[in-house]
């Protein structure tokens, strides 16, 4: 308050107005405030001065934290269950566990199973090795067939045929794309009637489809070598080793089929008779025939 002499000589006091800022906090003494301030969400008489957030955020918190656990739990059942269909699924048509053991090979498994494609002519023992009656790894027996030749043969001949195309001038993506879908159908095509003829025949054999590929995809090798050899000798080069590999292909497919198809016989060591087993000597020799006329079919046109 302050004080100010008038006219008749007497101090005065002048009572300066209390004005009460927005905002502003008052002491829990004062008798002027009637409710506490809550507009900056914090509770003044919190301990240290930090408030706790309204009562309504703590509700909805109570409210969304189970819902959104029940939300994740119910999320990941369903993908296991998901995935669990799909793998099931999946392995109806395609048995991804046994892609896997055809695609167990090493580098030197690779190298001993192109060389026997290419010279199979000193190999004594074609015989399947087996574990408590499950065949081991291709790694582990030279013997066993594998997809990891096949597959990559096939992409080769691919590459090879675009790159012998393109010396010649005729390449284009669209004449590469018609010899790799050629190269596809005839193998299905062969491993197709392979299978007819072994229903037709009624030979019981533990021939799968896959070792059907394996077998029919190994003259992809000798299609690769013959080419290249025609690029680097022409013509003359490519029929002689062409026809090198064709005799070799032969007689890979005989010595590794006739344990297939003829496993009776050759398992009591005797010669094959009867009708049935003269049915499946001639299949056998006829799927060891198609290989000779596949590689040439397939690789003629690409050298000049």
């Amino acid at each position: 308050m302050m004080e100010y002499p008038n006219q008749s000589g007497f101090r005065q006091r002048k009572l300066q107005p209390q004005v009460r800022m927005r905002g502003s906090t008052m002491e829990p003494s004062d008798p002027t405030q009637l409710f506490d301030d809550t507009s900056s969400g914090v509770n003044k008489h919190e301990p240290g001065g930090v408030g706790k957030s309204p009562d309504v955020f703590s509700g909805q918190n109570l409210l969304s934290d189970p819902m959104s656990n029940l939300a994740m739990a119910y999320g990941s059942s369903l993908a296991s269950h998901g995935k669990e269909m799909m793998d099931k699924n999946l392995d109806r048509f395609i048995p991804i566990s046994k892609l896997k053991y055809y695609f167990a090979v090493d580098t030197v498994y690779v190298g001993k199973k192109l060389g026997l494609l290419v010279f199979p002519y000193m190999h004594d023992n074609w015989e399947v090795s087996y574990q408590q009656d499950t065949p081991v790894a291709p790694r582990f027996d030279i013997n066993a067939p594998d997809l990891y030749i096949p597959v990559m043969g096939f992409i080769t001949y691919v590459l090879v045929a675009g790159l012998a195309l393109g010396t010649q001038n005729r390449f284009s993506p669209e004449i590469l794309g018609i010899q790799a879908s050629s190269a596809l159908v005839w193998l299905i095509i062969e491993v197709l009637a392979v299978l007819l003829s072994l229903y037709l025949v009624t030979v019981n054999t533990d021939l799968t489809t896959i070792d059907l590929v394996a077998f029919s995809g190994y003259k992809y090798v000798g299609m690769i070598v013959g080419v290249v050899a025609g690029l680097l000798f022409g013509r003359t080069g490519y029929y002689l080793t062409l026809l090198w590999c064709c005799a070799s292909i032969f007689v890979f497919t005989i010595r590794t089929l006739r344990l297939k198809i003829l496993s009776e016989a050759a398992a009591e060591g005797r010669l094959v008779r009867g009708t049935k087993n003269q049915l499946r000597m001639y299949l056998t020799m006829a799927i060891a025939a198609a290989q000779p006329i596949f590689m040439y079919w397939l690789t003629f046109h690409l050298v000049r």
